[in-house]
C-alpha cells in the first residue's frame, strides 16, 4: 500500500470535508456537509489551519491532520496544535495516522516551534497507543480546562 501525504489546498477541500464529516461523526457530532465546508474552507482562505492529508494509491482520501499555529508565553516561542487527526476506518493500524503525525512535527520544525501539543479523548485508545508510540509525553504538570459559551 503507498500513501502519498500533501499539504491540502483548495482544490482538496472536498475530499476533506468527507473525512471531516467521519471524523465528527466519530466524535459524536451529527453530519452538517455545508456547515464543515465553510468552516474549513474559512481556515483555508484566512491561511488560519495547516492541513495534511493522506491518499491511496488510487487518489482516495484516508487521512487528514489538522493543525494549527499558535505560541507559549512559558516558552516564548511558536507551538503547533495537532487539534485534529482521522484515518479512515479502512486504513487504522497500517501506519497513515503516524505518517499524518509526522507532517505536524515536520512543520513544527520548519517554523522553529518548540513543541506540538495535542489531546484526544480519554477512551480513544487507539490514538493514545499511536501517541506514545511517537513520543508524545502525556501531561501531568497541567489540567486542561473548557469553558462553554
Amino acid at each position: 500500500m503507498t500513501i502519498n501525504i500533501r499539504n491540502a489546498d483548495i482544490s482538496d477541500l472536498d475530499d476533506l470535508v468527507n473525512l471531516f464529516d467521519k471524523y465528527m461523526n466519530f466524535y459524536g457530532q451529527v453530519s452538517d456537509i455545508g456547515r464543515f465546508e465553510r468552516f474549513l474552507e474559512a481556515r483555508m482562505i484566512n491561511s488560519e489551519a495547516s492541513i495534511f492529508l493522506a491518499y491511496d494509491e488510487h487518489g482516495q482520501g484516508v487521512g487528514f491532520v489538522l493543525n494549527y499555529i499558535s505560541f507559549s508565553s512559558v516558552s516564548l516561542a511558536k507551538i503547533v496544535i495537532l487539534n485534529d487527526l482521522y484515518v479512515d476506518s479502512r486504513y487504522r493500524k497500517l501506519g497513515v495516522g503516524g505518517l499524518l503525525v509526522e507532517e505536524s512535527l515536520s512543520l513544527a520544525k520548519q517554523i522553529g516551534a518548540s513543541e506540538v501539543r495535542l489531546s484526544t479523548a480519554t477512551d480513544n485508545q487507539t490514538a493514545q497507543s499511536l501517541y506514545d508510540k511517537l513520543g508524545f509525553k502525556r501531561n501531568i504538570e497541567f489540567f486542561a480546562y473548557a469553558y462553554s459559551i
